[in-house]
């Protein structure tokens, strides 16, 4: 009912929500002030960042984290200082659109659902305003040299996070977006950033680690519930989870399962920042 309300609130004063996703280093924020300048986008929230034209107005950056797991739950706005001073932010500026820039749908939602706005009503993906080779250009450059693009001067990242900062550069967008070709080309500078977590490495969760906090889960939401099999897969978009399980005789199906989904999903996001992008539960069996 609240959520209702809230997006009530936002489009009675005219607000739109715009998302660019793709998944880690194909390009987004490189292209965001392109998608900006099309739909005349007043805000972009990047990797904990408030931009505002060429200025950070709020939060602070995933890029300067030292490890990658503290960088994703930056992102994602994890804290609770963190979202609170981008919701006063947005407060004080006069604004109809902003865009949200995620890995996945299910990113840029959480997102919005953290700062209290709507779901994106548009979502653009990286495939749509980038060729094949542009994506495979960038994520060859982000693998190799661990390079982050931010989308503001260097004088703004200098400022925020000298330690860092690594280059600029200077694009003149003259090209079509889609089917629609830009009215007026600016020339736009972004920073070139290597943050620590690229210098070490990505270091993501184990599948050892994810599947005990799986197994902790069932075991804390029904402990008749016994586990059979796990399977872990990840991409750019979250972890995939595959879970066996065996139940009762008699068991309760209907919202017994769809609650037990949601509850791994909601306790192994809210501990550790990652996104679970699907658990499938199979039941293999009823025991007596």
């Amino acid at each position: 009912m609240l959520k209702v309300i809230n997006d009530v609130f936002w489009f009675w004063r005219g607000v739109r929500v715009f998302a660019l996703v793709g998944g880690s280093g194909t390009g987004k924020s490189f292209r965001a002030k392109l998608v900006a300048q099309k739909f005349g986008i007043d805000l972009i929230i990047d990797d904990g960042l408030l931009i505002k034209g060429e200025a950070i107005i709020g939060g602070r950056s995933a890029k300067r984290e030292k490890l990658y797991m503290a960088a994703v739950k930056t992102a994602l706005f994890h804290e609770k200082a963190h979202r609170d001073e981008i919701a006063r932010a947005l407060q004080k500026q006069r604004w109809k659109r902003i865009l949200l820039i995620g890995t996945s749908e299910k990113m840029v939602n959480k997102i919005a659902e953290r700062l209290q706005i709507p779901h994106p009503h548009k979502v653009i993906k990286i495939e749509d305003i980038a060729s094949r080779q542009e994506i495979d250009k960038a994520i060859q450059s982000r693998r190799v040299e661990g390079k982050h693009v931010i989308p503001v001067p260097a004088i703004e990242i200098k400022r925020n996070y000298p330690r860092i900062f690594y280059d600029s550069i200077r694009v003149f967008l003259q090209r079509n977006l889609g089917r629609t070709a830009l009215r007026t080309p600016k020339l736009y500078e972004k920073s070139v950033v290597r943050p620590e977590f690229a210098k070490r490495g990505r270091v993501a969760i184990s599948e050892s680690a994810l599947s005990q906090m799986v197994i902790h889960c069932v075991d804390e939401f029904d402990d008749s519930i016994r586990i059979t099999k796990i399977t872990v897969r990840s991409d750019s978009q979250g972890y995939r989870l595959t879970v066996v399980i065996e139940l009762p005789f008699g068991t309760q199906l209907s919202g017994n399962i769809h609650n037990l989904q949601q509850y791994i999903i909601d306790n192994i996001e809210r501990f550790t920042g990652i996104l679970i992008e699907e658990v499938n539960l199979v039941v293999d069996r009823f025991s007596k």
